[in-house]
């Protein structure tokens, strides 16, 4: 596909007025994305594990108004008008408007609230841009009214492949939020159907060892980063090592859809791990370096490794593009994990706080 597949037919039918509430989880990738071009494209493919509990809830409010123009859109957080949040949103749509030109027709109220704290260290960018992707698909669906394709199962994929096309020029990572348990964007020559331009569900096999994985995100910092991650993905243009990494990267994917198929959590453990070491590492041999790491961080990982060596257990962690540790572990052991991370790993936490979530199905209009 290429992106003229995702410019609109005419429509056929403009309302006055409408509402209409999505919602999206969150994601932690397993492979990373770190590094990108063009228009929001990876410079490697990425597997991640679509999360439950935290998510993105948007009500997007629309009334026709007469000037064609310039944008007009508010958007609030929990009730209370974002100002700030506004020019993020401004870029979003003049990536998007030629994609869904009714943006231009409209005046927008976007009416958003997290299941997750604010202030709680979760990047909101990724379950929050695809749930306004997901708003925006479902009222060009009544736009275009009758549709040419076949099947319920034609359109409902035709849609969500278009929220994950705009979802991704807002936030990269917010294309692998639109399905689940299991999500592949970018390219690569042995996942069937994979894209730089959308996310697509893992398809291949999938062991029992791997349904309702469970993740423990450790909110070990709630400040803002020092470096965001659009400027770290930058950066890697003049990373020494990127090649190395992007093509790494790729490898760990393909062993990946082994462990995937045979349900070795040994190698899986292994792979996340040194995935979410190698985006640290590639964060700190960057020009300029950065540490989005703190010292709590690396107690936590520690003591994960500690516990795993005296235990057996098969819980393990992966990082974000910053502090905070997602504790990943097979639902046979939630009770115990969540024991340990209640007894050992809490207090590591920004006042203690932590959550527990699930791997999860993607967006739905509520």
């Amino acid at each position: 596909m290429t992106t003229s597949d995702f410019l609109p037919k005419p429509y056929v039918n403009l309302p006055e007025n409408g509402s209409i509430t999505c919602q999206s989880p969150s994601n932690i990738a397993l492979v990373k994305y770190w590094g990108k071009y063009g228009e929001q494209m990876p410079q490697n493919a990425s597997v991640s594990f679509t999360l439950s509990n935290c998510r993105t809830e948007t009500t997007l409010t629309y009334t026709k108004k007469e000037n064609n123009g310039s944008y007009a859109f508010e958007v609030y957080l929990d009730g209370n008008r974002e100002v700030g949040f506004e020019p993020k949103i401004k870029k979003f749509f003049d990536r998007i408007v030629q994609y869904v030109p009714f943006i231009r027709a409209y005046s927008f109220k976007i009416d958003t609230k997290n299941t997750f704290p604010h202030s709680s260290g979760i990047a909101s960018s990724a379950s929050g841009m695809s749930a306004l992707a997901v708003c925006l698909v479902a009222i060009e669906s009544q736009l275009l009214g009758a549709t040419n394709l076949s099947t319920a199962e034609e359109t409902k994929n035709s849609t969500t492949q278009k929220a994950s096309f705009l979802a991704r020029l807002g936030s990269g990572s917010a294309a692998r939020s639109l399905e689940g348990p299991l999500v592949v964007w970018g390219e690569h020559p042995n996942i069937k159907g994979s894209s730089n331009l959308f996310g697509v569900k893992y398809e291949g096999e999938v062991h029992e060892n791997f349904r309702n994985y469970q993740d423990t995100i450790l909110l070990v910092d709630k400040g803002e980063k020092q470096v965001s991650s659009t400027v770290g993905h930058d950066l890697m243009n003049d990373n020494p090592y990127a090649e190395a990494r992007f093509k790494e990267a790729n490898d760990n994917l393909l062993k990946l859809t082994t462990v995937f198929k045979n349900g070795n959590v040994d190698t899986f453990i292994k792979l996340v791990e040194s995935e979410a070491l190698q985006l640290h590492g590639m964060m700190m041999a960057s020009k300029p370096y950065f540490i989005l790491m703190k010292p709590n961080t690396l107690e936590i990982i520690n003591r994960i490794w500690a516990y795993r060596n005296e235990t057996e257990s098969k819980v393990c962690f992966t990082l974000d593009a910053g502090a905070n540790v997602h504790v990943l572990y097979p639902e046979n052991e939630k009770t115990v994990i969540q024991e340990f991370i209640k007894n050992e790993l809490s207090s590591y936490c920004k006042n203690g706080e932590y959550i527990h979530d699930v791997c999860g199905l993607g967006a739905s209009i509520l």
